[in-house]
């Protein structure tokens, strides 16, 4: 496990060691839910391999992507949850497979206290993930639907490193809380617009769709 802390140096030796020493490494399969709603939160996950997609229930039980966390990341919702000792209002799945340190809730408050580089991490975390939310609220807001799909399609792009999208149309509708039909259709156009090509839970991205994607 030792190898997996050099990559990130920003933390000093000695939190570095105690991650070490206090954190368990845990691996998840895509799918798996690893942060439950309802469910009190005794771990922050810190990821070193993998995506992993955040997502919250509205009043009429649709779920609303948050944001997505990948290498090197974790939940700043879980931060509040452990310091308020409250339960989850989110759901954490991983987007793929998934390896994380486990750090116990209990070093949270500790480790703000005593490393700066942990704190300078968990302010920095929640303020990048504030402005995903707010991105998120504008998405729906003020975009059209159109765009909306253009961009997650780009972040799962991302996140992945592959110009194969793996979701299928009903996932994708629940995620920008929608429903199944308006997405295919919208899919459909684009590749009729040869900017995708559709599979059986597969959505390849085109060269020209980076065109589109930068619009």
């Amino acid at each position: 496990m030792a190898n997996n802390f050099i990559i990130y140096d920003a933390f000093e030796p000695a939190l570095i060691q105690e991650m070490q020493t206090h954190c368990n490494q845990m691996s998840f399969k895509e799918g798996d839910v690893i942060i439950h709603y309802g469910k009190y939160i005794r771990i922050i996950p810190f990821i070193l391999k993998g995506s992993i997609k955040v997502l919250k229930m509205d009043p009429n039980g649709k779920e609303l992507l948050l944001y997505y966390l990948s290498r090197y990341e974790s939940c700043s919702m879980a931060y509040s949850c452990c310091i308020e000792t409250k339960k989850s209002e989110v759901k954490a799945v991983a987007e793929e497979d998934v390896e994380l340190l486990a750090i116990p809730h209990e070093k949270l408050d500790e480790w703000m206290c005593k490393y700066p580089s942990w704190k300078n991490y968990i302010m920095r975390s929640f303020n990048n993930h504030l402005l995903e939310m707010l991105k998120s609220i504008e998405s729906i807001a003020f975009h059209h639907l159109d765009n909306r799909l253009i961009q997650y399609l780009k972040e799962k792009q991302r996140l992945s490193g592959s110009n194969v999208v793996k979701a299928s149309h009903t996932q994708i509708a629940e995620e920008l809380a929608t429903s199944r039909v308006v997405v295919s259709r919208l899919l459909k156009q684009l590749e009729n617009e040869r900017k995708i090509l559709l599979y059986r839970g597969e959505i390849k991205l085109l060269h020209s769709f980076n065109d589109l994607a930068h619009e």
